[in-house]
């Protein structure tokens, strides 16, 4: 028969080999070599985009206690922004299995919706209910915490649900903890997509873009403002019946025709590009060497142009072009010299675009153009239209 002291010594034995083979934590090198520092550390340089350095701070976090479970959630958010959703869902899973108390369990519930908020339809076609599932597991937790209010409004903003988006923003700025600025930009965007109320799938998706590019502006002004419609109707149609001669490949002896744009054909808006183009839009016409250059960002300047060779097309005013030449200018940072002054002046004074800062009262021409504000000087744009 075995006796209880075997048995115990076999289970001591038994527990000291599982131990061993385990990570062994690695001694700290100086009073702030902690766990706790190197995590607080890894989030600052996580929210300022520093992902590789953020990345170090998290894995030395691991390295000095195998078993800290925020260090593991942040290597999981890094690798998540890096693309590598299956390393950052690993991390994830030891972050949960190694979270102690409700703090660590909610922030784990945190880590997995930021971590489907970056890989969107890329990993889950159904994202949007996991960042949902976790946002309940979390709020169970802590309604007081503003983090998983703010995750939910980017996924409802993501998914193009607005007016949820703006609730769950609004939950963050009453809160008034961590996040409130940035809730307090994000719902700022909001209500600007939802004062421009974009009524195409396009239009909502660049409504959520920090910068727009000419394809961007071409499907805007085509899907949007159906600018190529209101030509139509509004502007008589002329037809050249001169002799054009077809451009000759002279190595090959055939004649051939060069597109006005060689860079667009893969492009998918490339409809909406070939559409303005052939409305002749000032500032969205082919380059000289028969480029378009599609992700070439848009200035507020260059919208500004734009707005104004539209305006001048279909009111077929031409004095719109030089109505303000020689007036002062109103903005601190626009000279009355420059090619864009006159357009820019058309834009504000009535009211299609606005300037940049009403505290300074800066129009800031060479900032680019957000896809919300494009929207949103569609929009007016649109209503005047309707009254010519």
């Amino acid at each position: 028969m075995i006796s209880n002291k075997w048995i115990i010594g076999l289970a001591a034995i038994l527990l000291l080999t599982f131990s061993a083979c385990g990570p062994k934590p690695m001694a700290p090198k100086a009073e702030l070599d902690t766990p706790e520092h190197h995590v607080a550390n890894g989030n600052k340089l996580l929210k300022a985009g520093k992902l590789e350095g953020a990345f170090a701070e998290f894995n030395r976090a691991k390295e000095l206690d195998p078993k800290h479970s925020p260090a593991y959630l942040g290597m999981g958010v890094v690798y998540g922004l890096q693309g590598n959703f299956e390393k950052g869902f690993e991390a994830m899973k030891t972050a949960d299995r190694y979270a102690k108390g409700d703090t660590e369990k909610l922030n784990v519930d945190v880590g997995y919706m930021r971590l489907y908020l970056a890989g969107k339809e890329t990993i889950d076609e159904n994202w949007l209910r996991r960042v949902e599932s976790a946002y309940r597991d979390a709020v169970r937790i802590d309604d007081q915490r503003p983090e998983p209010y703010y995750y939910m409004g980017l996924g409802y903003k993501d998914s193009y649900e607005f007016r949820k988006a703006a609730v769950e923003f609004t939950r963050v700025l009453d809160l008034n903890k961590d996040l409130a600025a940035e809730a307090d930009r994000e719902y700022a965007v909001i209500q600007r997509i939802e004062r421009a109320m974009p009524g195409t799938k396009v239009g909502k998706k660049i409504a959520l873009l920090d910068e727009i590019t000419r394809a961007d502006v071409a499907a805007l002004f085509i899907e949007e403002l159906e600018i190529d419609e209101i030509f139509r109707r509004r502007m008589p149609r002329t037809y050249d019946t001169g002799f054009k001669s077809p451009e000759k490949n002279f190595q090959s002896g055939q004649y051939v025709k060069t597109p006005p744009a060689t860079d667009i054909e893969d492009h998918v808006l490339k409809a909406d590009i070939d559409a303005v183009i052939e409305l002749g839009i000032k500032g969205l016409q082919p380059f000289p060497d028969h480029t378009y250059r599609p992700y070439q960002p848009i200035t507020r300047a260059e919208f500004a142009m734009m707005i104004e060779d539209i305006l001048i097309k279909i009111t077929r005013d031409e004095t719109l072009a030089t109505q303000f030449i020689g007036s002062p200018s109103p903005f601190p940072d626009l000279r009355s010299d420059l090619p864009y002054f006159n357009s820019v002046m058309v834009c504000t004074t009535r009211g299609i675009m606005e300037t940049t800062d009403p505290g300074t009262g800066e129009f800031q021409p060479m900032k680019q153009v957000t896809g919300a504000d494009a929207l949103l000087s569609i929009r007016t744009l649109k209503n005047q239209v309707d009254k010519f």
